[in-house]
């Protein structure tokens, strides 16, 4: 039996992750891996409401900030040199990634 591989990968910058999910599916291509994925999961959107002013006077004025985590899924056959490759590439501090052997 095959084992596999889930990798979950969290960030707010969909650029960055798109750039490392690309590197993440070239590796495990050019060693003639099984994968698929990227597989794209809903947006999370994260709104917090703030009051502008501190002062108890005048209109009641709130700012709506917003942060959105964008998730991707791939899934590929576990194989112990690509998963050493995939320990060395140099992942930006906004994505999150997770790897589990199922």
């Amino acid at each position: 039996m095959v084992r596999k591989v889930r990798i979950r990968l969290y960030s707010t910058d969909h650029r960055k992750l798109t750039e490392v999910c690309n590197t993440i599916v070239s590796i495990a291509k050019t060693a003639g891996i099984r994968v698929s994925g990227p597989i794209p999961l809903p947006t999370q959107r994260r709104i917090v409401t703030v009051r502008c002013t501190p002062c108890g006077q005048g209109y009641h004025t709130f700012d709506h900030w917003e942060m959105r985590i964008h998730k991707r899924i791939i899934d590929m056959d576990a194989d112990e040199r690509v998963l050493r490759q995939l320990m060395r590439i140099k992942v930006p501090d906004e994505v999150k990634i997770e790897i589990e052997v199922i």
